[in-house]
């Protein structure tokens, strides 16, 4: 089992930059396909980007393509999310999730174990 916690939200304006990180105990990440989703309010929770085991593969949802990249640091046992050139659109609850069953990258959100999600708010 595997215990993971988001940090970096905040209040921004849009065009800022914002890093999310997602820290793990109890396992090593790299046991695990990463996702990032988020729930803005009054909607369904959506995918944002996803990294395979050994991070080669990566992959995004449309709406942030080209804005947010994922990418994970074995050595600090994390996963980050950059989001740059940020939107009102993007103000969510954003989670990370990890997942060790069948596969190499994850666009579902049948995620085997979740973070407590960490809040974006941007601003226009």
């Amino acid at each position: 089992q595997v215990q993971l916690v988001e940090s970096g939200g905040g209040l921004v304006q849009a065009g800022a930059s914002l890093r999310l990180s997602c820290a793990a105990s109890g396992r090593a990440l790299s046991t695990y396909i990463m996702g990032w989703f988020r729930q803005a309010p009054g909607k369904e929770r959506e995918f944002v980007a996803t990294i395979s085991r050994r991070g080669v593969s990566t992959a995004y949802a449309d709406s942030v393509r080209g804005r947010f990249t994922i990418s994970r640091d074995s050595a600090k046992n994390t996963v980050s999310l950059q989001m740059n050139s940020l939107k009102p659109e993007d103000t969510a609850i954003y989670y990370c999730a990890a997942d060790s069953r069948t596969g190499v990258v994850k666009f579902d959100s049948g995620y085997e174990y979740w973070g407590q999600g960490t809040q974006v708010t941007v601003s226009s």
